[in-house]
């Protein structure tokens, strides 16, 4: 039987310890997680491609994350993205209006996250 390719995370996010927390718990789900610290740096990786998922911060330095939603779903549309914000509704109007797939609230719960994850990345790979 064909073994099913590890799924690829990109999380974008500038405070250290929501990223890592999110690296980890995603980790143990069988993810493999790439990361970056800032905007510009998540949409570097973007371009160079092979991501079956986005998980970006709303408001961080360089570039938002409703500027890397903007740019990711121009040039992939397919690849889904989850906004994370902790500054209440105006950035989660702003990124679904930017097409993000889902807007999560900070704190996080890891249970919900991976649950949704989970849903968007079998959606897109029609499982």
């Amino acid at each position: 039987m064909k073994e099913k390719s590890k799924k690829i995370i990109l999380i974008i996010e500038d405070d250290q310890a929501v990223l890592s927390t999110i690296e980890k718990h995603l980790s143990h789900e069988g993810y493999g997680i790439m990361t970056a610290t800032d905007g510009m740096e998540g949409l570097k990786k973007i371009n160079s491609g092979g991501y079956d998922l986005v998980i970006t911060d709303i408001v961080m330095p360089y570039v938002s994350g409703t500027g890397v939603v903007t740019s990711l779903k121009e040039t992939n549309p397919h690849i889904p993205v989850i906004a994370i914000t902790g500054f209440g509704p105006e950035p989660e109007a702003v990124a679904l209006e930017k097409k993000a797939d889902l807007v999560l609230s900070k704190p996080i719960k890891m249970s919900i996250l991976k649950k949704h994850v989970a849903k968007l990345i079998s959606k897109v790979n029609g499982e």
